[in-house]
């Protein structure tokens, strides 16, 4: 059984090498269950960060200078759609996330995140929504303004709970951790550095909140001692929320956020000060902070994050896929339950992976943002059958 084991490990590793040699848009990739190949979907995109399919087939793509693009029929339209707010481009800041509501079909309504421009050259996360008709962004309202201030990590990916409500992540906005770190902005209530906000679907606070009832504690808050989290998921079937968040040096985490639950940052983590490599945590344990299901040491960059439910990769169904924008790919999560019992490296060599969904058609998308590098695009995978081995004479 040993010899049996360490074969397999073997055979697993090689996989893994042969995937990463292979690059190329369109050859054929291997993974422990299926196989297959890169296809391009639209390229000539300017950092592209999130993703959103509509009804009527058209892809539409965040660009972070301030732009949303449309591909229609396998052409990346040359307009962007008209209508968007004034964003703040700069560092981490731009155009964010973009997601349908679920009956756009009927509503056409968009919900959008950005780095809204404020006095002083500040900036905040911010949520609007409008209507998206005749290749503009109608009827925009502003939805939600974080009290927030600070350098980056805007956080901003958007989920629908299919109950009416929406989640928000609000990254830290880098307020280093100095001094007494329980009383680091991501530690208190008082404002939306580090947290998840549960809100309804226009913007109000959303009855069930964890805090409501809590003196100096804000309404909408539902999680809170993150540091910056840019993927997040909802598993329909059960209810989990998945999120995953960048740790500085090292310390990547995913995490099953839970109503009310204090996640630690900057007081608990795995991870250690740029450069320096010097402590940044009281510990990697604390009572009344929850652990993490799954750390990175090294970092990926954790970004877009995805819970499989399609057909075209079967052995891939209820399982999670997290972008890697240092780490260039996407990691399969294998879930028991609400255990990481199995994870594989996919999609390597392809560039920064911003953002990772799951298309009408079964197939993975990917965003791929490269600074300038080279060229940004969307991607897929798509599945290859493998041929049948040839029966002995």
């Amino acid at each position: 059984m040993k010899m049996l084991a360490v074969t397999f490990t073997l055979l697993l590793s090689i996989v893994g090498h042969a995937s990463a040699q292979q690059a190329a848009a369109g050859e054929t990739r291997y993974s422990a269950f299926h196989d297959y190949r890169v296809v391009t979907v639209a390229d000539g995109l300017i950092r592209p960060w999130s993703m959103t399919f509509l009804p009527d087939g058209e892809l539409l793509v965040t660009e972070q200078p301030g732009r949303l693009r449309v591909v229609r029929d396998g052409e990346l339209l040359a307009e962007p759609v008209a209508g968007l707010p004034e964003v703040y481009y700069k560092g981490q800041g731009g155009l964010l996330d973009v997601v349908a509501h679920p009956d756009f079909a009927t509503n056409r309504l968009l919900y959008l995140t950005y780095s809204k421009p404020l006095p002083g050259d500040e900036s905040t996360t911010a949520v609007i929504r409008g209507r998206y008709q005749d290749g503009a962004l109608q009827e925009v309202e502003e939805i939600f303004e974080a009290k927030s201030r600070g350098r980056g990590h805007y956080g901003s990916r958007i989920v629908f709970d299919g109950k009416g409500h929406i989640f928000v992540t609000i990254g830290d906005r880098q307020v280093p951790p100095s001094g007494e770190l329980e009383t680091h902005p991501a530690q208190l209530l008082s404002d939306h550095h580090g947290v998840v906000v549960r809100l309804t679907e226009d913007g109000s606070i959303a009855a069930g909140n964890p805090f409501v009832d809590e003196d100096g504690a804000l309404d909408d808050i539902w999680s809170y001692g993150h540091r910056n989290a840019q993927g997040m998921t909802m598993n329909p079937a059960t209810g989990d929320l998945w999120l995953t968040e960048h740790g500085p040096q090292g310390g990547d985490e995913l995490n099953l956020v839970e109503a009310g639950a204090n996640y630690g940052w900057p007081v608990v983590g795995f991870g250690v000060n740029y450069s320096s490599g010097s402590a940044i945590h009281a510990g990697t344990h604390a009572e009344g902070m929850t652990q993490p299901r799954k750390v990175w040491v090294p970092s990926i960059a954790t970004s877009g994050l995805a819970l499989y439910t399609g057909d075209a990769f079967p052995h891939w169904r209820g399982h999670l896929l997290a972008g890697g924008l240092a780490g260039q790919e996407v990691t399969l999560l294998e879930l028991d339950g609400q255990r990481v019992v199995r994870e594989e490296s996919l999609a390597k060599g392809l560039g920064r992976i911003r953002d990772v969904r799951q298309g009408p058609d079964g197939f993975v998308y990917l965003a791929i943002d490269d600074r300038g590098a080279r060229p940004s695009a969307i991607v897929r995978l798509e599945p290859v059958v493998r041929a049948p081995l040839p029966e002995n004479d």
